[in-house]
């Protein structure tokens, strides 16, 4: 006979090694693996994490496309009767701006007290670069879309003949996506049953994506381990000062500016970067905005409060338009250590172009990707021999880490800082006690209002 007078039995609390504590150890195996494979020259090894890495990053790209396009078509409807959302767009455009320009001041004061071309000892002679050049009608070429997916190909030639890959454009995406939802609100009822559609599409791409983001320790280990053994510090040489220079700017940027512009707004640094902290590593380690740009979407509504109608255009808008770190900081050292190592003088003019460039051409390159566009775009509107990027580019892995770290970590700023100006942040989830991300059940947190 049961017993039926006892009160009901409470749920057993599952205990579970904490999701941060995991990709820590994911990140310190990464750095021994690593180190053992470049030390014993364990090419088997090498492959391995670097499969392991690529693997992980692959999975996260595949959500991007799906979850960009379902999360701005729904944000659109969501704004339905908002009647500030240009407001907010304007907003987070000014505020990517404001940040960039403080990033490229950064760049430009290091750059001009340690000398960092000066201190090479490099010479222009077997300085060399094959590859192109940004253009600022790139930005206008990015924004029309070659298809409805956004989709390029591009054909490489080898030894095992020819082969196709398959690229996306973000800011194509975007753009696509909003204008598919412009189109749904003008439609109006008949569109319901697509909203819906796209509304119940969202749900499965976002469990999707946590199943994906299980994987972020193992993850981080290929892609730690590989950088290790491929690249180790055997590159810096003589680009020592350079080198430092970038971190040290990024760190300033990262822990300084937007723990001072959080304050300032009446927010806690602390609890910014403990919620935003599992994009931050995860960019650190996979070198990547776009493949972060999930995590980093997630971070921002759950951890830091900002509502998902607003962060599901502002997370992957900065994505390709946001980077302190390769398009503010990275460019404007590069370019005063380019000239000094050519032995070309820089006046005031030069000074303002660079941070003309760096505010305005991340946008006019957003439709290509890595800082080498970027760079390039620098040099040639200053002038510049495109010959200095080939003395760069051999280190270029190394700094992409701390420069993706700092421009996810931005990515994340300006749409809580803006939400916070707008009075639609919730303060009560940014300043709650931080969870597992991933073994934590996900509350149900009710969208805040956007005033009219």
């Amino acid at each position: 006979m049961v017993d039926t007078t006892a009160g009901p039995i409470a749920p057993r609390r599952r205990t579970s090694f904490p999701f941060w504590a995991q990709v820590l150890a994911g990140l310190a195996l990464g750095l021994i693996l690593g180190g053992i494979a470049r030390a014993f020259d364990l090419g088997w090894l090498t492959e391995t994490l670097t499969q392991i890495g690529s693997i992980f990053v692959s999975l996260l790209r595949v959500t991007v496309v799906p979850l960009i396009f379902t999360a701005i078509v729904a944000s659109i409807a969501n704004l339905r009767q908002v009647r500030n959302a240009a407001r907010l767009a304007g907003q987070t455009l000014l505020w990517f701006m404001i940040t960039s320009l403080i990033a490229v001041v950064i760049g430009i004061v290091l750059g001009l007290v340690t000398n960092p071309g000066a201190n090479s000892g490099l010479t222009p002679e077997g300085a060399s670069y094959e590859g192109g050049s940004g253009s600022w009608l790139d930005f206008l070429s990015g924004l029309v879309p070659a298809n409805i997916f956004g989709l390029t190909a591009d054909t490489s030639v080898g030894d095992d003949g020819a082969s196709t890959s398959l690229n996306f454009s973000v800011l194509q995406l975007v753009v696509i996506a909003a204008v598919i939802g412009i189109a749904a609100l003008k439609v109006g009822e008949k569109a319901e049953p697509f909203l819906e559609f796209n509304r119940s599409a969202l749900e499965i791409v976002q469990k999707v994506l946590w199943w994906i983001i299980r994987l972020a320790p193992l993850g981080t280990l290929g892609l730690i381990g590989k950088a290790v053994a491929t690249y180790g510090w055997d590159l810096l040489g003589p680009l020592t000062v350079f080198t430092i220079d970038v971190y040290v700017g990024c760190a300033i940027v990262l822990f300084g500016v937007y723990a001072v512009l959080a304050r300032v707004h009446g927010l806690s640094a602390s609890k910014f970067f403990s919620g935003a902290w599992p994009a931050i590593q995860l960019a650190f380690v996979s070198r990547s905005s776009v493949g972060t740009m999930p995590l980093t979407r997630q971070v921002t509504i759950r951890n830091l409060g900002v509502p998902e109608s607003y962060a599901s255009f502002a997370v992957p808008f900065g994505a390709t338009t946001k980077m302190d770190g390769c398009a503010a900081i990275y460019p404007a050292l590069a370019a005063i250590t380019v000239a000094q190592i050519f032995g070309i003088p820089l006046g005031v003019k030069e000074y303002l172009l660079i941070a003309f460039v760096s505010v305005i051409g991340s946008a006019a390159t957003a439709g290509l990707t890595g800082a080498i566009v970027m760079l390039t775009l620098t040099l040639s509107t200053l002038g510049l021999p495109l010959e200095g990027v080939g003395l760069l580019i051999a280190i270029d892995p190394i700094l992409d880490m701390m420069r993706t770290a700092t421009n996810v970590a931005g990515q994340a700023l300006v749409p809580t800082l803006v939400a916070k100006r707008e009075g639609i942040l919730d303060e009560a989830a940014y300043n709650a006690p931080r969870v597992d991300l991933v073994n934590e059940p996900e509350p149900e947190r009710a969208e805040q209002p956007v005033p009219a």
